[in-house]
């Protein structure tokens, strides 16, 4: 007897991975492709679309070879707060600024987890904190306020 292709976690995660390609795609479409050498606004998503697309395909194969059945049930509550945390980063950033947008973020998504331990998500916020600030803020000089009314200034 053939198991169920819906209870199979690997064909299931391949069907997700084309399903957001075929979306980038989609949505890259209308904008300027580019060349390599010198890429449009529509360059990336097109691409990263067409890897995720090729690797989906590739775990919806190794799904249809393996079998394996998905164990347990729907982590309702490490997904929904992983998204909350997304959602108020983008909500906090142009508000507060970069810096407090960071840590609503990290400490929302370090609670989606079985353990939580506040030492290890300060010194996460810290260091993803300072690698945000030197990337963006610095290199790129992206105009973002470390906090509210405080801008970075080089």
């Amino acid at each position: 007897m053939k198991p169920d292709l819906f209870d199979n976690r690997d064909f299931l995660a391949g069907l997700l991975f084309i399903a957001l390609g075929v979306l980038a795609i989609a949505v890259a479409r209308d904008y300027p492709m580019g060349v390599a050498m010198r890429m449009g606004p529509g360059y990336f998503p097109t691409v990263l679309g067409g890897i995720l697309c090729l690797f989906g395909g590739a775990v919806l194969v190794r799904g249809l070879r393996s079998g394996q059945q998905v164990s347990g049930d729907w982590g309702w509550r490490p997904l929904g707060l992983i998204t909350l945390s997304i959602l108020l980063f983008g909500a906090l950033v142009d508000r507060l600024g970069i810096i407090p947008a960071l840590v609503a973020m990290f400490f929302t998504a370090a609670a989606a987890g079985r353990e939580f331990r506040f030492k290890e998500v300060l010194l996460l916020t810290v260091v993803m904190g300072a690698f945000a600030l030197g990337v963006f803020v610095y290199g790129l000089k992206l105009p973002y306020a470390l906090f509210p009314g405080v801008w970075w200034t080089s």
